[in-house]
């Protein structure tokens, strides 16, 4: 971790050895068209924020998904 105008900024990945897999970071997937990303899950649904289309599952958050 160094430290720049007051900021800390970490040079690496954050996991560190043990806690590799206990970080619950599920990135966002963007696609040019989320037709067929709705349908991965039984849970996903399709949502409409701030003019951007989304597909959400709360039952398994990996399938998070924006169009654009």
């Amino acid at each position: 971790m160094r430290k720049i105008c007051g900021k800390s900024i970490d040079s690496g990945s954050g996991a560190r050895f043990g806690d590799r897999f206990s970080t619950k970071d599920f990135t966002m997937k963007v696609a040019s068209s989320i037709k067929s990303l709705k349908t991965r899950h039984p849970d996903c649904q399709v949502v409409r924020r701030r003019g951007r289309v989304y597909v959400i599952c709360k039952t398994n958050p990996r399938f998070k998904a924006r169009q654009g």
